[in-house]
């Protein structure tokens, strides 16, 4: 597998995975220069090739000078996620585009999840670039893989975790307070979450909208319900 970009191989070298090698291109100066350090501090190999190369190696030709090569992505194991008093676990029902799953990824691991759940079909997996588009979030949050989101559900809820579908025509986020065990489940790109994984819910939450467009990108609306649960815990 390879990562790609500056902002994600940095995050990479501070985690414990293994890197078979680093591509950098020649001549590369500023963090360029610090990944190279960070590299022979670890031992880890570093070639050097011309940008020809590397945009060769490139999966979209944004690789910003550095390529590093790593094992497949490892999944959690999803009866390991989560487990304390405040817990925040993200369920993704059928997000099918890498960009907002590496989006996804990024805004769960900066408002401290404990993990996030992508069913086995029917949705994106952890790709090279989706590591990229989470800008390094990849590498330290878990990610988990189950038979489907409604299962997920089922047994977070055994668990005491408290599941929340994010979908418009519920309650306003802002009149319910989210602390405890919390599972937000958020719905795929044109589908939204799904009826039936909506039921098996305990609430369905929705943010409010004050404009002509009546939908809020995924990613974005992961970021305002995942800081409405921070919010209320630092209020605890």
């Amino acid at each position: 597998m390879k990562t790609e970009g500056r902002n994600a191989v940095l995050e990479l070298l501070k985690t414990d995975k293994t890197v078979d090698k680093i591509l950098l291109e020649k001549g590369g100066q500023g963090v360029l220069s610090k990944i190279f350090a960070e590299a022979r501090k670890k031992g880890i190999r570093v070639q050097f090739a011309d940008r020809a190369v590397l945009d060769k190696e490139s999966a979209e030709k944004r690789h910003q000078g550095v390529i590093a090569y790593t094992t497949d992505f490892v999944y959690a194991d999803f009866f390991e996620l989560g487990g304390g008093e405040e817990s925040l676990i993200i369920l993704c029902d059928g997000i099918e585009d890498v960009h907002n799953l590496g989006s996804v990824l990024r805004v769960a691991e900066c408002a401290g999840a404990d993990g996030v759940v992508i069913p086995k079909a029917k949705g994106a997996n952890v790709t090279e670039a989706v590591v990229r588009i989470s800008a390094g979030a990849a590498e330290h949050v878990k990610v988990a893989k189950v038979p489907s989101v409604n299962y997920a559900v089922d047994e977070l809820k055994k668990r005491g975790y408290w599941v929340y579908a994010l979908e418009a025509g519920g309650e306003s986020i802002y009149d319910v307070r989210l602390t405890g065990k919390v599972a937000l489940v958020l719905g795929g790109e044109d589908s939204g979450v799904k009826r039936l994984t909506r039921e098996k819910c305990d609430k369905t939450l929705s943010i409010p909208l004050f404009g002509k467009v009546n939908s809020l990108n995924a990613s974005v609306a992961l970021g305002i319900a995942a800081y409405e649960v921070v919010r209320a815990r630092l209020r605890k």
